[in-house]
C-alpha cells in the first residue's frame, strides 16, 4: 500500500461546529460550517455557511465560498450534482466521508489517503 504524503493544501470539511472536534455534517450545501484546514500545519478557520438555511440551489452557491477561500479539496458525505460541477470546474477535489466522526477524524483519514475520491 502506498504511503504517499498528501500534497499541502487547504482542505474543507463540512461540519456542525467551528472546531476540529466538531462532528462532520453529511450534506455539503446545508452544512452549518465549513472548517478549512491547512493540511500541513493543521491550522484552521471555520466559516459559517451563509446558504445552509437557504431555498433550493444552495450547493453551487456554497461551492463559491470554497472557491473564494482557495480550497483545493472538499471532504463531505454527499455533494449534489450541480455543486459537483462547480467544484470540479474549479479544480477542487472531492472526497467522501460517511462515518460518524469529528473533523479531526476525517482529517486523519484524509492525510492517510484512506478516503475515496468522489465527483
Amino acid at each position: 500500500m502506498s504511503k504517499n504524503k498528501v500534497t499541502i493544501m487547504k482542505v474543507c470539511f463540512t461540519a456542525n461546529g467551528t472546531t476540529l472536534d466538531a462532528l462532520m455534517e453529511e450534506r455539503f450545501g446545508r452544512a452549518p460550517y465549513f472548517v478549512i484546514v491547512e493540511s500541513e500545519t493543521e491550522s484552521f478557520e471555520a466559516i459559517k455557511n451563509p446558504y445552509a438555511d437557504g431555498g433550493g440551489g444552495v450547493g453551487p452557491k456554497a461551492a463559491q465560498v470554497l472557491i473564494a477561500n482557495n480550497v483545493k479539496a472538499l471532504i463531505s458525505g454527499q455533494v449534489g450534482g450541480n455543486a459537483q460541477e462547480v467544484l470540479a470546474a474549479a479544480g477542487i477535489e472531492m472526497y467522501t466521508y460517511r462515518a460518524v466522526g469529528s473533523v479531526k477524524d476525517a482529517l486523519d483519514q484524509f492525510t492517510k489517503n484512506m478516503l475515496a475520491r468522489s465527483g
